[in-house]
């Protein structure tokens, strides 16, 4: 049966599917019993194990090669932002880790991994269905690729995080076990559930203030999901938006938000939305035929973001209600050069399929686009209730709160996405890798914090420019 392609008259935009084998999915107890002997060629012990390189690893190096085809103009904010602390840093530094991740024992078993999995790249956002669910938000990394990889990395974050709230390492170590432990216990309860039921589970608002220990955590989860409900496009666009000869237009705010001056900007902006709006299914394009775009602005995102291509389109129906929505830069995944290129030519098309596949439920506008200078986007609403939880000033009991809530929340992404049954497995019902990832991340914390001190004297000596901005 074959699949029709569809272009654009410009630019293609969707590709046709590979053709793949279908893969064979086993019983349960074979895939257990597969995972386990895993155990015999990489013990779980191991994964404690962290040294850096002593070929190739020249960091900021590596953080140039992975400024390559930036707006040069906004990386020094991203060396500045990482400079923040440590745990700016580690968020700024995903290219660094996956570097290093490349280095660690695996057990060969890939899932389709977010790629960036700190603790700040989760939270909550609305479902088509305007509910409110705690999800994975970040997937511009995503690739498939070492299950591992994900499972230390969110672990480190909440290690690094920790110190960074001036608790003691014993306290962090205890908030990354718990990551950890969370993760492996849902996972094995995962691998026993109906597919349907993996795919169709997801962690509502509503669950998680019930799931509060006492009542002032509960009274904290009540306000957090409140602010969410403000963070859409009616509440937004007004604050960031003036009206000009007749017309809306969104408020430059250099160097952060700003129009670009270009000729031919409209036009290119014209040809890369209707390439965008072909990506979506018939239905949605019926809904966005309804607004017409009125602005364009530039706009500098996140942190290892920063100097990527982002954009902020304002809309209008005709009785002017709004919709914002923004176009990001997708560039080839961090995890790329160790983990295998993407099935998809179009990177903006790799964040897409990586994100329906791991999330719950993913935005009704995600999409994506090349525009005709050949850099890769996709599309989504500018927000729509997503927030990340703040970690700033938060208790040792609330960070290890928040990572058993993240450790199963990746845990049936990767169910969703991968062979829960065979991880679970290898893991086993002991706390062997809890203990031994929970080494990982003090020695890699450590790391995090000699490479920050690197990036600073390189600052201190001109190799790097940096842009301390006043406020975020």
């Amino acid at each position: 049966m074959k699949t029709a392609k569809k272009k654009s008259a410009k630019t293609d935009v969707i590709e046709e599917p590979s053709q793949e084998p279908r893969p064979v999915f086993r019983p349960r107890a074979e895939c257990v019993a597969a995972g386990k002997a895993l155990r015999e060629n990489v013990p779980l012990e191991r994964h404690a194990e962290w040294k850096p390189s002593s070929l190739g690893r020249d960091l900021i190096d590596i953080l140039e090669k992975s400024n390559q085809g930036r707006v040069p103009e906004l990386v020094p904010i991203r060396y500045g932002r990482m400079l923040r602390s440590p745990f700016t840093f580690l968020r700024g530094s995903a290219a660094v880790m996956a570097h290093d991740l490349a280095t660690t024992p695996n057990s060969g078993i890939q899932v389709q991994a977010c790629g960036d999995c700190h603790l700040l790249n989760f939270g909550l956002f609305a479902t088509p269905e305007r509910n409110l669910v705690f999800d994975i938000n970040d997937f511009d990394e995503t690739l498939p690729a070492p299950w591992e990889w994900d499972v230390k990395r969110l672990a480190t974050s909440f290690f690094v995080a920790a110190r960074d709230n001036d608790h003691s390492d014993e306290e962090g170590r205890a908030a990354a076990v718990e990551s950890v432990r969370a993760y492996r216990e849902r996972l094995r309860d995962y691998s026993k559930k109906n597919p349907l039921e993996v795919w169709y589970e997801r962690l509502d608002a509503q669950t998680l203030i019930d799931m509060a220990p006492d009542a002032k955590i509960k009274k904290r989860r009540e306000k957090f999901a409140e602010k969410a409900r403000q963070r859409v496009g009616e509440h937004l666009f007004p604050k960031i938006s003036e009206t000009a000869g007749g017309r809306h237009r969104l408020i430059d705010q250099p160097p952060l938000i700003f129009h670009v001056n270009d000729q031919d900007y409209e036009a290119e902006v014209n040809e890369a939305f209707e390439a965008y709006r072909l990506s979506l299914s018939d239905e949605r394009r019926v809904l966005l035929d309804r607004f017409r775009l009125e602005d364009t602005v530039l706009k500098v995102v996140g942190i290892g973001s920063v100097g990527t291509r982002c954009f902020v389109d304002l809309f209008f129906s005709p009785q002017n209600h709004p919709l914002l929505l923004q176009f990001k830069e997708a560039r080839p995944s961090v995890l790329e050069p160790y983990a295998g290129k993407s099935r998809y030519e179009n990177q903006g098309q790799r964040v897409v399929m990586g994100q329906r596949l791991m999330q719950s439920s993913s935005d009704i506008f995600l999409g994506w686009t090349k525009n005709r200078r050949g850099h890769d986007f996709y599309g989504r609403q500018l927000r729509d209730m997503k927030i990340s939880v703040p970690i700033e000033g938060c208790t040792p009991k609330q960070l290890k709160l928040y990572a058993e809530v993240c450790g199963w929340t990746l845990a049936r992404a990767h169910a969703k996405a991968g062979d829960a049954a065979t991880i679970s497995g290898y893991l086993g019902k002991s706390d062997t890798f809890d203990q031994a990832i929970g080494e990982f991340a003090r020695s890699y914390a450590d790391q995090t914090q000699r490479d920050h001190g690197t990036l600073a004297a390189a600052a201190e000596v001109g190799r790097v420019e940096t842009l301390i901005e006043e406020d975020l």
